[in-house]
């Protein structure tokens, strides 16, 4: 085991940083097909919001994994590819599926960066950033969806 880089401030599990920034990546590409598909302009108004915090976290994570020396992931892979089939039927399937899609987005990406706080591997910058920032956003997202689903029913 390499438990060493756990009080070594100066290295980071990137591989985690980069699961998450493509996780992020993917709740953009998410968010900016659903946006396409949605027609209430109020709707559309706060997914566009979320959406730019993903932008924010992702740039968040980008400069970490940069930071502590690895390249940072440009796509969200496979991940990407799920969402595109997701979204991509929501004008068939209507604007509440459409959100409460976006919602099991958003709580899959909370248990993501939930699993990465128990990572002795990322170090506790990383890990301040994302229970400060990333993590409180993504729930805040969940309770954002909430609302624009029960005003859809």
């Amino acid at each position: 085991m390499h438990n060493s880089t756990t009080h070594m401030p100066n290295t980071c599990d990137t591989e985690a940083l980069n699961s998450l920034l493509r996780g992020e990546l993917s709740a953009i590409e998410t968010y900016d097909q659903a946006i396409e598909k949605i027609t209430d302009p109020t709707v559309q108004a706060e997914l566009r919001r979320i959406r730019e915090e993903h932008s924010y976290a992702s740039a968040r994570l980008k400069e970490r994994v940069i930071k502590y020396g690895a390249k940072a992931s440009e796509s969200s892979g496979i991940w990407g590819t799920f969402a595109a089939a997701v979204t991509g039927t929501a004008k068939v399937i209507g604007p509440g599926t459409t959100l409460t899609a976006l919602k099991q987005g958003e709580e899959h990406g909370i248990s993501e960066y939930d699993k990465t706080m128990t990572n002795d591997d990322v170090n506790s910058e990383c890990k301040q950033m994302i229970q400060t920032q990333l993590l409180p956003q993504c729930h805040r997202h969940v309770a954002e969806l909430d609302r624009l689903i029960g005003g859809v029913k």
